[in-house]
């Protein structure tokens, strides 16, 4: 089987296509989850380092190995790498200059870190025993869900990666509480002849690697460009003024979007001079309560309520900051003088830009219909049946 086949079954989805190993016939890069694009590759200034690269296996998971071979090595390349035990086949993600970088950035020093060893790049050989440990997976898994719910264990195995020599297969779970699974590894050890390792993962964890599309209608961010995960409270969307609502600020993990957090702080550094909202403002015609901000028009909308009527005006924050100041002189104003902002409505209209009919060019045409077929049945009552 040709390496474009087997990448595609590495990255979870198979396919028959031979080039969707690659993004175009001009592309010679490997194309997965996580995929980091080097900015430095096409600098020839930039000092060439080769002592460490980054590989990928199935899905998420990442690891550095040290190129102690000086092997050519290129993105997409597929090398054999130091396991415990045994070796391990990957692709190379990324090399160069860019991953000296990510290392410092991970506060690992590539001089003092003791890495695993890239062996050599894969041959025929070491591919067809790979394949051959893909096509178990599956299979596997369906299996050991089977041997859990037997030995009646809270938990979930989503996933089994299988080392690319076929002596040990790394099973993912998720589990609410702590698991013994001792008894169940004796088990999966028996059935299957390999060396068992358990990894819990989280929601989020498991998003990542089953990958899937959010409600933007793009590729999960969790499963294309996130590589840790940032816990996310919903304080995060009352900074953003979203509502609270669980069913739209919910992912397909279950848990709060990862994306509450991308402009989180870009929020928080224009909110910086805003009042307290839980100020209320004294008027002769009674406290206005806070209702909503729009934070990037510096506008924020206060409710009157009084015996007679209730109101709402729309305020500035230079306003707002003028009103808590002359309260807290003991001065009370007349009433809350709002921008013309709270007066105006925009009204969108329809726009035939694609050469259309209108989509109401059916709603007055049934009841003439109707009209007409009464006024002939009045007319003629023998036509009615």
């Amino acid at each position: 089987m040709s390496s474009e086949k087997i990448q595609d079954k590495q990255d979870g989805f198979e396919s028959s296509k031979t080039d969707s190993y690659y993004c175009n016939s001009d592309c010679k890069r490997s194309c997965g989850k996580l995929t980091v694009h080097d900015w430095l590759k096409d600098i020839s200034d930039v000092n060439e380092f080769s002592d460490v690269i980054e590989v990928r296996f199935k899905n998420t998971r990442k690891a550095y190995y040290q190129n102690s071979n000086n092997l050519r090595l290129e993105e997409g390349d597929i090398v054999a790498v130091e396991a415990s035990p045994g070796h391990d086949i990957g692709v190379v993600s990324l090399a160069g200059q860019l991953v000296l970088y990510k290392l410092m950035n991970g506060g690992i020093d590539h001089r003092e870190h003791e890495f695993k060893k890239v062996y050599r790049k894969a041959k025929p050989a070491d591919i067809d025993k790979w394949n051959e440990a893909i096509v178990l997976e599956d299979s596997t898994m369906i299996k050991a869900r089977q041997i859990a719910a037997d030995l009646k264990l809270d938990m979930k195995i989503g996933d089994v990666e299988y080392q690319g020599d076929k002596t040990k297969a790394i099973f993912y779970y998720i589990a609410d509480e702590r698991v013994d699974f001792r008894e169940l590894i004796k088990v999966l050890a028996d059935e299957f002849k390999v060396r068992i390792e358990m990894r819990q993962i989280g929601a989020r964890q498991e998003a990542g690697r089953i990958g899937g599309i959010g409600a933007c209608g793009r590729e999960l961010c969790c499963s294309s460009w996130i590589t840790n995960f940032v816990s996310v409270t919903t304080n995060a969307a009352r900074y953003q003024e979203v509502s609270l609502n669980p069913q739209k600020l919910a992912g397909q993990c279950s848990k709060l979007k990862c994306c509450l957090n991308y402009e989180l702080g870009v929020y928080l550094d224009a909110q910086e001079d805003f009042p307290d909202i839980s100020i209320q403002l004294e008027t002769k015609m009674g406290k206005a309560i806070h209702q909503k901000t729009d934070v990037f028009k510096r506008l924020m909308w206060y409710s009157t309520e009084s015996e007679k009527r209730q109101s709402i005006s729309c305020l500035t924050v230079d306003q707002v900051k003028e009103i808590i100041g002359m309260n807290e002189r003991g001065e009370i104003p007349e009433q809350l003088q709002g921008t013309e902002e709270s007066s105006m409505v925009s009204v969108i209209e329809y726009q035939n830009s694609a050469g259309i009919e209108s989509l109401t060019r059916f709603e007055d045409a049934p009841k003439k219909a109707n009209q007409n077929s009464n006024n002939r049945y009045k007319q003629n009552p023998k036509n009615k049946r």
